[in-house]
């Protein structure tokens, strides 16, 4: 049996994910294991009480009852999400194995006075855990009538294996205590795997609005910008039409102050466009740690002794790299801890973020390898290729992520050439 694969895809789920099978392999222990570690106690303990038929009977009882259990607690998980509906049949099929088995076991018993037989106490721990399954897929109120029913068909093998009414209500009391206790443990359990999904659901709708957020706030600002000079272009160019058909020498006048407003209005866009794109090294590193640490992803930040010596367009693209990485960050990844290191040099700059939490994999580039096909990577990749730069990303250790983008420095600071993007 390969363990690194198992291993892997533990690594591969999310925390949801995880927090599900933690909670459905908590329920099989205790419905499976327990009852199948019980199975030698109650074969000596039967030997010396009864015939080896009863305890054979309330064994493959239990044997059968922990089996339904399996499917019926990974439909039932599945079911309280939301993934599939209802396992009825394997409801009806759960509680007809265990109450058969109950009657079998507790008729074919040893009737007798004094402290309960075997299967008596065997019976009411089945009762307990048999309550685990349904409490997970049925609603409370459902679950408690499901629970009464189980009971009332208990009660007539229960009277007489024990002798008495008394004995067999004592037992049933016990009983209820039990089922109460499981099936409360078993409800909280549901109930945190689907507030977990929940919460999951509503962190990536929120990381959605945010997106859309700000590219209202950007058409918004186009608008504003385009739309009163798109407006002033459409009626000065139809009073030139007008002008122009009746051979008026001011049509070219009204052309003219066209041209001047449209070349005001693509300087305009492109002031716009410069403030959306522009970013800052030290206030990118800055706003992502905060955001980094609104998530209760712990940031630790090494810029070295001056990151403001850069030149301005190297701090902008370095800058545009901590934005794509943290937003790569907060969507990709399950982390717990991020680390920003600048190593700047007289030649060159090299910028590296590290995270913990990748949860699938992440292919490596170099000669050989598949280059990731992250649209924002891949934005990157083209942006530090503009300047001579290049951007690369690596798995050092198992769950960590590690992209390293590297740019070349001017032997001596300049002002910035206009940025590619920005030269319409």
């Amino acid at each position: 049996m390969n363990v690194r694969r198992p291993i892997r895809a533990w690594r591969a789920c999310g925390k949801p994910q995880r927090i599900e099978i933690y909670n459905r392999w908590s329920m099989y222990a205790l419905t499976v294991v327990v009852p199948v570690l019980s199975l030698p106690y109650l074969v000596l303990a039967g030997r010396r009480e009864a015939p080896a038929g009863p305890t054979a009977v309330l064994c493959v009882a239990a044997l059968a009852q922990a089996l339904c259990s399996v499917p019926l607690i990974r439909a039932g998980m599945a079911s309280h999400v939301g993934r599939r509906p209802l396992p009825t049949g394997w409801l009806l099929v759960h509680g007809a194995t265990t109450a058969l088995g109950l009657w079998l076991a507790l008729l074919l018993g040893p009737h007798h006075d004094g402290k309960p037989p075997t299967t008596v106490i065997a019976a009411e721990f089945m009762l307990i855990l048999w309550i685990v399954p349904p409490a997970l897929t049925l609603r409370p109120r459902f679950t408690a009538l499901y629970g009464v029913g189980m009971l009332a068909l208990s009660l007539p093998p229960l009277t007489v294996a024990s002798d008495s009414l008394p004995a067999a209500v004592g037992v049933l009391i016990g009983g209820v205590l039990g089922m109460t206790g499981s099936a409360a443990s078993s409800r909280c359990s549901a109930w945190m795997v689907g507030t977990t999904y929940e919460l999951d659901a509503a962190r990536e709708t929120q990381s959605r609005l945010a997106v859309a957020e700000e590219r209202l706030r950007f058409s918004r600002d186009l608008h504003d910008v385009l739309g009163r000079n798109l407006t002033t272009m459409a009626l000065k160019s139809e009073l030139a039409v007008q002008l122009a058909r009746r051979g008026r020498p001011e049509a070219a006048d009204q052309m003219v102050e066209v041209q001047r407003i449209a070349q005001e209005s693509q300087r305009e866009v492109r002031e716009v466009v410069r403030g959306y794109r522009t970013a800052d090294l030290h206030g990118e590193v800055i706003g992502a740690r905060s955001v980094l640490r609104a998530a209760g992803i712990s940031c630790t930040v090494d810029l070295g002794p001056d990151p403001a010596a850069l030149a301005p367009l190297a701090q902008s693209v370095l800058g545009w790299v901590v934005r794509e990485a943290a937003t790569n960050v907060l969507r990709h990844s399950e982390a717990h801890e991020v680390a920003v290191r600048l190593h700047s040099g007289p030649r060159q700059a090299v910028l590296e973020l590290e995270n913990d939490g990748v949860t699938e994999p992440v292919p490596r580039t170099g000669e050989g390898a598949r280059p990731d096909t992250g649209s924002g990577l891949a934005g990157l990749r083209e942006r530090l290729g503009a300047h001579g730069g290049e951007l690369t990303v690596e798995r050092p250790a198992p769950g960590r992520f590690l992209l390293r983008a590297t740019l070349p420095l001017p032997r001596t600071p300049t002002e910035p050439a206009p940025d590619k993007e920005l030269a319409a």
